[in-house]
């Protein structure tokens, strides 16, 4: 088994129907380009009923049909914020606890001790968080918050940190696969090859995910030189 191998994003989640939502991080193969990116799935017409929306250079979950949302609860929040050279980017509110936590000192691991995965069981879907740090070099800390056992007995804490390195980027996602209870992310971010086209690495995503229960997906690429954003956004729901 080669630990060390980057794998193509598509073909590693292609064929597995529900992975949940996923951050992946990394650089662009030509050192350029920070390079951020968040998907969302959903079984149910709850999860299903959203859509991704930018508002002042921050992404958001909103639903489609407003007239349809039974709980928003763990549905609807802030996925993405910048805090000066930092990019936030998480699958639930710590978005926000985050974001508040470093702007008055904390450490990324400091803010996130104050949450724990979410209370939807029996799946007790984790939390999965990101915060890029935009300089030369590039820098950036992923997080997953789980549950002990079963019976959300206690809260394990893992925090992964990188330095950038061109063409790698690392991938981390809720679940393992579709399931009953869904069964949990396990070890580390997985590496994954990032090109420099933010057009070839989108498509990449969204051909790979499940047809049925992809939803919303959202890619960022910084340039690390001056700073430019460019970015897509694909929602399944028009």
């Amino acid at each position: 088994m080669d630990i060390y191998k980057k794998h193509d994003i598509e073909q590693l989640i292609t064929g597995n129907p529900y992975v949940g939502r996923g951050i992946v991080a990394g650089q662009s193969e030509n050192g350029r380009y920070a390079v951020a990116a968040y998907f969302i799935m959903g079984r149910s017409s709850n999860s299903r009923n959203r859509v991704f929306t930018k508002k002042n250079g921050e992404i958001f979950t909103e639903p489609f049909e407003v007239s349809k949302v039974e709980d928003p609860s763990l549905i609807i929040y802030a996925a993405l914020r910048k805090l000066g050279n930092k990019l936030i980017f998480t699958n639930g509110d710590q978005t926000d606890t985050i974001y508040d936590g470093v702007k008055c000192g904390a450490t990324f691991a400091g803010a996130l001790a104050t949450r724990e995965f979410e209370p939807d069981k029996p799946n007790f879907t984790p939390r999965i968080s990101c915060m890029m740090t935009l300089d030369k070099p590039l820098t950036y800390e992923m997080s997953i918050l789980k549950s002990e056992d079963e019976n959300g007995c206690d809260c394990c804490r893992f925090t992964f940190s990188y330095k950038g390195q061109p063409g790698l980027g690392h991938f981390i996602h809720t679940y393992v696969t579709d399931g009953n209870p869904i069964p949990t992310f396990q070890g580390e971010p997985e590496r994954v090859m990032i090109p420099d086209s933010i057009d070839e690495f989108t498509d990449k995503l969204w051909r790979g995910l499940d047809e049925n229960n992809k939803i919303s997906l959202y890619v960022r690429y910084t340039d690390l030189c001056t700073g430019e954003e460019t970015d897509r956004l694909v929602n399944k729901n028009k």
